[in-house]
């Protein structure tokens, strides 16, 4: 997996069919990104970053896919993780050192400034080796996905029911609401799948 909000690639290798199967969790360019939309705004290629080059994020729909088709564990479990870490984890050097180098293109964005520039305005302003990096936006995101999951299968949905109902929420539901919210506060194309 390469981000949350990006895109995954996977390869399966199911032993009941001695077959490699490709997850391809590429994120799709919202309806807006056409050649004109770009012209008319006196670019001739899409910028390489900020919300006019954003995709909607592929990783998710890729990971319940796999839970979904090959998978034995619930969404909870394998979120658990990610989870514990967006709560709270004592940063490495080398993801503290390069958010510190990256710190210019980060003061661009103000969601991303929050999070990742929790010294802002001081020499350093990035988070240094050992302090408590959180990300409390994404747990609160990975906690609705698992509460999604949970609720359906109390209501009395199958496994792969429940596992839908995390996707429509990321895809179809508040958090692409919010997702949809923020891209375009920022100056983004961004739509509801």
């Amino acid at each position: 997996v390469l981000s949350w909000g990006g895109e995954t690639q996977a390869l399966i290798y199911n032993p009941k069919l001695k077959k490699i199967i490709a997850i391809n969790g590429l994120g799709v360019a919202p309806t807006g990104a056409t050649p004109e939309f770009y012209r008319g705004k006196g670019m001739k290629y899409p910028p390489e970053t900020g919300p006019l080059a954003a995709v909607t994020p592929g990783t998710p729909g890729a990971l319940i896919t796999m839970l979904s088709e090959y998978g034995q564990l619930s969404l909870g479990e394998v979120l658990a993780p990610a989870i514990e870490l967006a709560d709270g984890y004592a940063i490495d050097a080398e993801t503290a050192d390069r958010i510190e180098v990256e710190k210019e293109e980060l003061k661009q964005w103000p969601y991303s400034k929050a999070v990742m520039l929790p010294h802002a305005g001081e020499t350093r302003e990035a988070p240094v080796a050992g302090e408590i990096f959180r990300q409390a936006d994404l747990a609160a995101t990975l906690r609705k996905l698992v509460d999604s999951e949970a609720a359906a299968l109390k209501a009395g949905k199958s496994r792969k029911e429940a596992l839908q109902a995390a996707y429509d929420r990321f895809y179809r539901g508040d958090i692409a609401d919010e997702f949809v919210r923020g891209a375009r506060e920022q100056g983004g194309l961004m739509t509801k799948n």
